[in-house]
């Protein structure tokens, strides 16, 4: 009998060779998350034997997306150097390069011969990938870079430091995937060597890893901002999506009756001017739509490392100003509408009705194009995804300051 920490590495009668192979070719044809739902449903034991037979990359990449407890104890019951690499890799922080790098092969000191060279990698080549060698010193720190076009047109003796490319761009284990992108814009290699901030080579990730993880995330972000994980995928079960989905919905209920209590203060106004509740969805749809440009426009800058240090007043600051220039335009054509809906409604303060929606559009719609920088900027200071249900509290924002400024002009101007 097994227990519940550790997998059942016995023979399973699903686990048959034809069975394995058909679990490991399907990470040709489909999306690793396809990869993960399908091995989610399998015993640990056949998850090990997949992994184990795909290369390392893309083997860590399926133990880093199953939930943690399951990656651990599949590591801990079977000996592959992925499993090593994704214990290594934990002492990252979660969605940063560490957690994708995967061991660093084809590692030479400067003073190799280009025949010892090329005979380490003839045997390398019969278990892994080998696309560049890395060139350290006597303390594992990265010297250079070495092509194998290079190395197959050298001389048999020369050293490989004579060949080598110097001071080679190299990424940090710490970093996030977003400043990658932003930091290997103009630098395409198939792989790129990772560097501690000694300079010591640690790993290797590969590049089309990295822009699957980039476009995994620019995928995942516009669920993010209303709550659904970016592990969610269409295949993932309705119990996995209720439970991914509802404690948002919960949060998204309780921001909701915070606009409802403000609109509840002002309920004797609204019985005195019945007139005014029309207008209250129509103020907060538009409210609501110009915070949402403004958060689409702030988080696409900070997806392109747009958003520099001091940066934060300036968009602030276009912001509010169009903001401003979006309310007093729109503004003008609600206070028309509310002034000829009075007037059908033989009200005789139409034209104070008026004013009234015309300040309350245009203070509204500056909140809410402040809101939408100040929400993801704020989010992303104490820590959180700056994308991660931010349309959730974006949304309360504007309703709470429409409806509360619309409901208390009405209140001071008109009664």
């Amino acid at each position: 009998m097994t227990n519940s920490t550790s997998p059942d590495t016995t023979h399973h009668p699903d686990a048959d060779e034809g069975h394995i192979s058909e679990l490991i070719a399907l990470n040709r044809s489909h999306t690793h998350l396809d990869v993960i739902n399908a091995l989610e449903k399998e015993p640990d034991a056949v998850i090990g034997q997949v992994l184990a037979g795909l290369q390392p990359p893309l083997a860590l990449k399926v133990l880093n997306h199953l939930p943690e407890a399951k990656s651990q104890a599949i590591v801990e019951a079977f000996d592959f150097p992925c499993g090593k690499q994704w214990s290594f890799a934990r002492q990252y922080p979660k969605d940063s390069l560490g957690r994708l790098m995967s061991p660093a092969h084809g590692v030479f000191h400067a003073d190799t011969t280009v025949r010892a060279a090329i005979d380490e990698i003839r045997e390398l080549v019969e278990t892994v990938m080998i696309t560049y060698g890395y060139i350290v010193d006597t303390e594992e720190r990265l010297q250079g870079v070495l092509v194998m076009r290079d190395l197959m047109l050298a001389e048999p003796e020369q050293q490989l430091h004579e060949i080598m490319i110097d001071h080679p761009f190299s990424l940090r284990p710490t970093m996030s995937i977003t400043d990658a992108m932003t930091a290997m814009v103009r630098r395409h290699y198939p792989v790129y060597p990772v560097c501690d901030d000694d300079q010591k080579l640690i790993g290797a990730i590969q590049g089309f890893i990295l822009f699957e993880e980039h476009a995994f995330d620019l995928s995942a972000q516009s669920g993010r901002m209303v709550g659904v994980e970016k592990e969610e995928h269409l295949t993932t079960s309705w119990a996995k999506s209720l439970k991914f989905r509802h404690p948002w919905l919960q949060l998204n209920l309780l921001t909701a009756f915070v606009a409802a209590f403000v609109v509840g203060i002002f309920e004797d106004t609204i019985a005195q001017v019945v007139l005014l509740a029309v207008f209250l969805p129509v103020l907060a749809g538009q409210s609501g739509n110009t915070g949402c440009q403004s958060l689409a426009v702030t988080l696409r800058g900070m997806t392109l490392g747009e958003m520099k240090e001091g940066f934060v007043k300036k968009i602030t600051a276009k912001e509010a100003l169009l903001g401003f220039l979006n309310g007093v335009l729109v503004g003008v054509t609600a206070a028309i509408a509310m002034f000829v809906y009075a007037n059908m409604n033989d009200n005789p303060q139409a034209l104070m009705l008026a004013l009234v929606v015309f300040l309350a559009m245009v203070g509204s719609c500056v909140i809410s194009g402040i809101s939408g920088v100040l929400v993801p900027v704020t989010l992303k200071r104490l820590g959180a995804d700056p994308a991660t249900a931010s349309s959730i509290f974006l949304t309360t924002s504007t309703d709470v300051a429409s409806m509360g400024l619309f409901l208390w002009l009405a209140t001071v101007i008109v009664l």
